[in-house]
């Protein structure tokens, strides 16, 4: 397809949208840059319409082409900087952005069905961090990840592009209640026949090398948010609390390199 072609698609399918986002009973998400807008595709979001800033055209042009050929209901919009910057409110993004319907979160017993590994981000309001623990999920080859009612959305489009694109891959829903989601949560994860373990700094905890932990065929994973950790109820209702061995007086980690030690370890 030519420029020329290219912009008279612009043309033509960027007319008014009037009332074009209303209707989405579970919501929109944003998705940017290429690789992320891409594993979205990829993994069967359903694209609303694509925004492209004019000095990003040709780094995009691969994505355009497909969205405009598989997506013919989906307004692709070409813009200058300006423009882009005014409507978005982004003073830097990394390409293309995108807006998906979402889909609605499955119940976690249809998640777990085959799960061996799993893990549990409690509270992690940091979306930084999230993004880069799916990112070592996928990598390190975690099975499913589970969120708190009060861990941020990995769907949030910083979240997403730190992953790169894998929150589209490995699967994940939320679990438990919001007033103590373990209570029930972590009862969950017994009855499928998971060992829970809790990583938190405790002088009683098992080395996370302790050969132990790799004879359970179901493991769960509980990771807590920075500075706290994880509550005192929660590691109480997991069966074991486990530490990472530090040398150097070193007493923690930042929890998106903690689990991606823990992912490695316990997922070999």
């Amino acid at each position: 397809m030519t420029d020329a072609q290219l912009k008279e698609c612009f043309t033509s399918r960027s007319g008014d949208k009037t009332g074009a986002f209303e209707g989405y009973v579970n919501g929109l998400f944003v998705a940017e840059s290429k690789n992320v807008i891409v594993r979205a595709l990829d993994a069967g979001c359903s694209l609303v319409s694509l925004f492209v800033e004019e000095r990003w055209y040709q780094h995009e042009r691969e994505l355009v082409e497909r969205v405009l050929s598989q997506q013919p209901a989906a307004p692709v919009l070409l813009v200058d900087h300006d423009t882009f910057k005014r409507v978005t409110g982004y003073q830097v993004t990394r390409g293309a952005l995108a807006a998906f319907e979402r889909k609605p979160l499955c119940d976690p017993r249809e998640l777990l069905a085959d799960a061996r590994r799993v893990a549990v981000l409690e509270d992690v309001t940091n979306y930084t961090n999230i993004g880069a623990i799916f990112r070592s999920a996928a990598a390190l080859g975690v099975d499913a990840v589970l969120v708190t009612p009060g861990c941020h959305d990995p769907l949030y489009r910083r979240a997403s592009r730190v992953s790169m694109g894998t929150v589209f891959q490995v699967p994940w829903t939320r679990i438990g209640d919001e007033s103590d989601w373990a209570e029930g949560g972590v009862s969950l994860l017994k009855e499928l026949g998971f060992f829970v373990c809790a990583l938190a700094l405790k002088d009683d905890s098992l080395s996370l090398r302790d050969p132990r932990l790799k004879g359970h065929e179901r493991v769960a994973m509980v990771l807590g948010t920075e500075g706290e950790g994880l509550r005192s109820s929660t590691i109480a209702a997991c069966d074991e609390t486990v530490i990472i061995p530090m040398q150097h007086e070193v007493d923690s980690l930042n929890v998106a390199a903690a689990s991606a030690v823990a992912f490695w370890e316990l997922c070999s």
